[in-house]
């Protein structure tokens, strides 16, 4: 099987295929991410596997999934529904987390061992349909061009686009890709530019994408993610049943706010969102810290009642702003010599700081309680000061 083979019809079916595929890589994603959310408070859960973290193979995965699989999409699709395609994958992510969240309380009413190792099986299924797929998809042009497999290229766009070798789509396209590839070859991207300030800023801008990927976490999103069952069991007071449905409806609200830029991206721009998007959820930070302050007084049940309409107002927020932009911000701002390697940067230390927010808040929830939003709340807040 050559790199250019495919098990589809060129054209719209073999888009399709591709599109399709990468939308169930992040509903994957997503899913992967919401089940532990939804399982972390559950006793038997926690008593055999201790902390998600422990799933270290699995996290693995994921990260190669989210660094390769918007790279693939975007060097098969043309220009101008790129963004759209981008950020729809990212809204997938959210459709999975919600979907992981409403059958981890449906399992939460069976019980034992079943009630958590279904969900986390439950993942194999699009895994496996995912993996079989890619065997009938093809390579990316700019791969096969990298590496003088011209002609293979040309094959892939044509049965991509449905068109023939002449189209004067591909033949720009091409031209373009050869262009690119011979300028960074002149030009290649050492790790040490990132410290160096060049004729392009390629250091800067390097920063800048790492730093969008760094505050998309630094939001507080994952304390929300993983952990909004617990949160609203141990901050809100709500009983475990409770606490799984309003999550899946804070993670629905999450992905009706992801419809925005996956629809309008391309219209309202990337930079006004994630300044706006940064001005609410620090606001609804602030509200939620100071509302679940008042746990212990004659005023609690109201106030930790209002808190949810806010958790729910947060990820309607980071749905529009800062859930779906960085991850097309980050590489559209870095010059070609430093594309591939800035983007891996960025993806890197998205999820290092993911790791680190996702270990250290149980034990902020429990000690310092209300004051975790307020900590969240800062972090939000730092890069409007460059804005």
């Amino acid at each position: 099987m050559g790199y250019n083979s495919t098990w589809f019809k060129p054209g719209r079916q073999t888009q399709w295929a591709i599109t399709v595929n990468c939308l169930n890589a992040f509903f994957l994603f997503g899913y992967d991410q919401g089940v532990f959310g939804g399982l972390i408070s559950n006793p038997d859960f926690l008593e055999v596997v201790k902390h998600p973290s422990e799933a270290f193979l699995g996290f693995i995965g994921v990260g190669i999934d989210t660094s390769t699989v918007p790279m693939y999409q975007a060097e098969l699709c043309k220009s101008h529904v790129r963004g759209r395609l981008v950020t729809t994958e990212v809204l997938f992510t959210a459709l999975g987390i919600a979907v992981a969240y409403f059958f981890a309380f449906g399992m939460n009413f069976v019980g034992g061992a079943v009630a958590w190792r279904l969900p986390i099986a439950a993942q194999i299924l699009p895994a496996v349909i995912i993996s079989i797929v890619l065997f009938g998809l093809p390579e990316t042009p700019r791969w096969l061009i990298e590496r003088g497999r011209i002609e293979e290229a040309t094959q892939v766009m044509c049965q991509v686009y449905g068109t023939g070798p002449e189209d004067e789509y591909i033949v720009a396209e091409k031209a373009a890709i050869i262009e690119a590839l011979e300028i960074e070859n002149a030009n290649p991207f050492r790790w040490t530019h990132v410290l160096r300030k060049d004729r392009v800023q390629t250091g800067w801008r390097v920063w800048l994408a790492v730093l969008a990927l760094t505050f998309n976490q630094w939001s507080g999103i994952n304390v929300i993610v993983f952990y909004i069952g617990t949160v609203l069991e141990v901050n809100v007071g709500l009983p475990r049943s409770t606490a799984l449905v309003a999550g899946g409806c804070m993670n629905l609200a999450f992905a009706v706010g992801s419809l925005v830029p996956a629809v309008y991206l391309d219209r309202i721009g990337r930079r006004n969102p994630m300044i706006y998007g940064t001005i609410g959820l620090g606001l609804c930070l602030m509200v939620i810290s100071i509302l679940l302050s008042y746990q212990g007084t004659s005023s609690e049940a109201v106030t930790s009642k209002v808190s949810i309409a806010f958790f729910a107002l947060y990820m309607l927020i980071y749905g529009t702003s800062l859930n779906a932009i960085p991850w097309c911000y980050a590489p559209e701002i870095l010059p070609l010599k430093a594309r591939a390697k800035g983007t891996s940067l960025a993806v890197m230390m998205y999820w290092v700081w993911s790791f680190t927010i996702v270990m250290v808040t149980p034990t902020m929830i429990t000690n310092i309680r209300w004051k975790t939003y307020v900590v969240f709340m800062a972090c939000v807040r730092l890069p409007l000061h460059d804005a």
